[in-house]
């Protein structure tokens, strides 16, 4: 995690650096609040990822002494053939419709449609034919 605080943390210190000089220089408060903002955002990810890399062990990502092996093994659980993303991408498209052109219905179809579909990714392995016995 430490790779990634510093990632983060470095492009938000740009983004402050930036802000300073594009607001003194330009006298526009709308990009100088849209660098401050981003640099708030990028610290504080980076900020959080500071802070859990120093209560958790080192990854070897973070090794300068680790081997390429050490990172081997299963990273996770990643459903093979799941058309639910498909679902949330349609609905997430039909949202920026919905919001661009600011049908009101549209937005409240939207967004039931991002609900069902999301629910449906999240329980896709507790019910139906899917569902793992305990």
């Amino acid at each position: 995690m430490k790779v990634e605080a510093l990632i983060f943390n470095i492009i938000g210190v740009f983004c402050v650096i930036a802000a300073v000089v594009y607001g003194l220089w330009s006298h526009e408060p709308i990009g100088t609040t849209a660098l401050v903002l981003s640099a708030g955002l990028t610290l504080l990810i980076g900020g959080f990822f500071w802070f859990v890399s120093r209560r958790i062990d080192a990854r070897p990502e973070d090794r300068k002494d680790a081997d390429i092996a050490e990172g081997a093994g299963e990273l996770g659980f990643f459903s093979p053939g799941s058309y639910w993303p498909v679902g949330i991408a349609a609905s997430a498209g039909l949202m920026g419709l919905a919001l661009a052109f600011w049908y009101f219905w549209l937005i409240i179809i939207a967004v039931v449609a991002l609900l069902v579909t999301i629910g449906g990714l999240l329980f896709e392995y507790y019910v139906g034919q899917n569902a793992t016995q305990s």
